[in-house]
């Protein structure tokens, strides 16, 4: 059964979409990062190239003939993710194809819209039985 996993009260969703991305890559993992559109895509294609600073993510586009051999996808589709280890979805939906993936991970801001469709998610997938852990990462930071 797939885990997720929601980390909440983040000041900045696509910054920290990226780190943990970056310690996701770090730990050899491959991951798909869900997007709600192209300009999404677009933006966390540019963050990556500069997170972590020090270093770089490999990543490309669901739509890439390197997919199969990139370790970070960065998908706005969703027609057939190209692995199924860990999905990051940045969509204000739950993805339908979420529960081939081994992990899920919901990032939630601050703001008020954003913390309501967060619990929508957070219900449907309890109330289909998954274990859900929480994170809050304003008590981390």
């Amino acid at each position: 059964m797939t885990q997720i996993d929601f980390y909440t009260n983040v000041a900045d969703k696509l910054v920290t979409a990226c780190r943990i991305v970056a310690k996701a890559y770090g730990l050899e993992h491959r991951v798909v990062i869900f997007c709600a559109d192209a300009e999404r895509a677009q933006h966390i294609d540019r963050l990556l190239w500069s997170t972590p600073p020090t270093g770089f993510v490999p990543h490309c586009t669901a739509s890439s003939p390197l997919a199969s051999l990139t370790p970070v996808i960065i998908d706005h589709r969703g027609d057939e993710p190209v692995h199924d280890e860990l999905l990051l979805n940045l969509r204000d939906e739950w993805p339908a194809f979420f529960s081939r993936f081994e992990r899920l991970i919901e990032i939630v801001s601050m703001e008020d819209e954003d913390r309501q469709r967060a619990r929508e998610r957070y219900k449907f997938y309890r109330d289909r039985g998954y274990e859900i852990r929480t994170h809050d990462l304003r008590t981390t930071a």
